[in-house]
């Protein structure tokens, strides 16, 4: 009885990938790439690396300002400079963490 079933399953599932619809149509082709670099640059985030003989300094940019730095010196852990208004002055920062935490009460254990 079970062969029987798989046969007749077998055949209907078969004969569902095999039907083809009559009015299929050709994709149009894809548009050309253009290769051409005088176009406008893409307004991208971005990290500028500056190595000195004393210190690391990456600058972080976007929509081509720059928003943060952060500082590595040779001796020492590294700081962050963070525009924080978007006015161009910089406030020292020693780690991302913003010193927010919330409260971790426990309500009930089982």
């Amino acid at each position: 009885m079970r062969i029987l079933s798989l046969l007749i399953f077998g055949c209907m599932s078969s004969s569902v990938f095999a039907a083809e619809p009559a009015n299929l149509e050709p994709l149009a082709p894809p548009p050309a790439m253009s290769t051409e670099t005088d176009s406008e640059p893409v307004d991208e985030a971005g990290i500028n690396i500056i190595k000195q003989s004393a210190l690391n300094i990456e600058e972080f940019r976007s929509g081509g300002r720059i928003y943060m730095i952060k500082v590595t010196p040779k001796v020492g852990p590294p700081y962050y400079l963070i525009d924080q208004r978007g006015d161009g002055k910089f406030a020292r920062q020693e780690g991302l963490d913003s010193g927010f935490r919330p409260p971790q009460w426990v309500i009930h254990t089982f």
